[in-house]
């Protein structure tokens, strides 16, 4: 009994005839549709940044975080579903403490972002589940690895990297953390640029309110997971604001300029036909 293609996207456990699994495709989708993390990656440290919608003016400030400690020298950013990451983020703590408790020290990142990223796996496997609706980014800090970066997305793929963005926004995110020097910074530059990027990619149109969060891992830190502090979030968000008024100031200039480009070409292209009429 062949099944109709609408079909094949009923179970995690099912490929289409092309070998895709839709329901992952699905939960990737949940994650592109969700507000922007970053995470980026520095000499020193890792700092993350993360654009959280405001859906209600009736939300309190600082509720529904979508930062998280997983454990004293590793931070969580996410994209998502909020519901399905908290899960997560239980799951990584948990992972986190066993470790511990087994041998005695801090778990490397490698190794927790692994163990994540095969439980996010095993729900892409059986039917009688969904797969996870979240992306999230792991960054840690210690003496001996220095920072480090990885990123698990919805089908349990875990990559490391210097710098990356999950959520609606990460295209236009990643094309301006490639425009950094990184690995030449420390955290207390690169949380001005993280803020910046974040006001660079929000869309004013579609999502009119968000909070800003900036948290950071490093030797700014002693190694620790922490909220960037009061003082430089509104320092950074300050500077992102500030370079967000100057790109919006040249928006009318560029206008104009490209009105009246349009005028020249127009002008230019009718005396040339007077003039190829006048010859014929």
């Amino acid at each position: 009994i062949s099944l109709l293609p609408i079909q094949y996207d009923l179970s995690a456990s099912t490929f289409s005839p092309d070998g895709r699994v839709f329901q992952v495709e699905y939960a990737i989708k949940a994650v592109e549709n969700s507000s922007t993390a970053i995470g980026i990656r520095c000499k020193d440290g890792v700092v993350f940044g993360v654009e959280k919608l405001v859906l209600s003016k009736l939300y309190e400030e600082g509720s529904n975080k979508r930062i998280f400690n997983i454990d004293r020298h590793v931070g969580m950013a996410v994209a998502g579903l909020l519901a399905d990451a908290r899960s997560l983020s239980e799951v990584s703590r948990e992972e986190a403490s066993n470790f511990r408790s087994n041998y005695g020290h801090d778990i490397p990142l490698k190794h927790l972002a692994d163990r994540v990223a095969m439980y996010v796996h095993a729900y892409t496997l059986y039917s009688a589940v969904r797969p996870f609706g979240c992306s999230f980014i792991l960054g840690s800090y210690d003496e001996d690895d220095g920072p480090q970066l990885y990123m698990v997305d919805p089908s349990g793929i875990s990559h490391g990297y210097w710098g990356c963005a999950i959520g609606k926004a990460k295209q236009a995110a990643k094309t301006e953390i490639e425009k950094l020097q990184m690995k030449e910074m420390t955290c207390r530059e690169l949380v001005k640029e993280v803020a910046k990027i974040i006001y660079i990619v929000h869309d004013e149109v579609k999502d009119k309110a968000f909070e800003l969060e900036l948290s950071w891992v490093g030797e700014v830190t002693k190694g620790r997971h922490e909220l960037v502090p009061k003082d430089i979030k509104e320092e950074a968000e300050k500077y992102a604001k500030e370079d967000e008024n100057w790109l919006a100031a040249l928006a009318p200039l560029a206008f104009s300029l490209f009105v009246l480009c349009c005028q020249i070409f127009h002008t230019y292209t009718y005396d040339t036909f007077l003039a190829h009429g006048a010859r014929s």
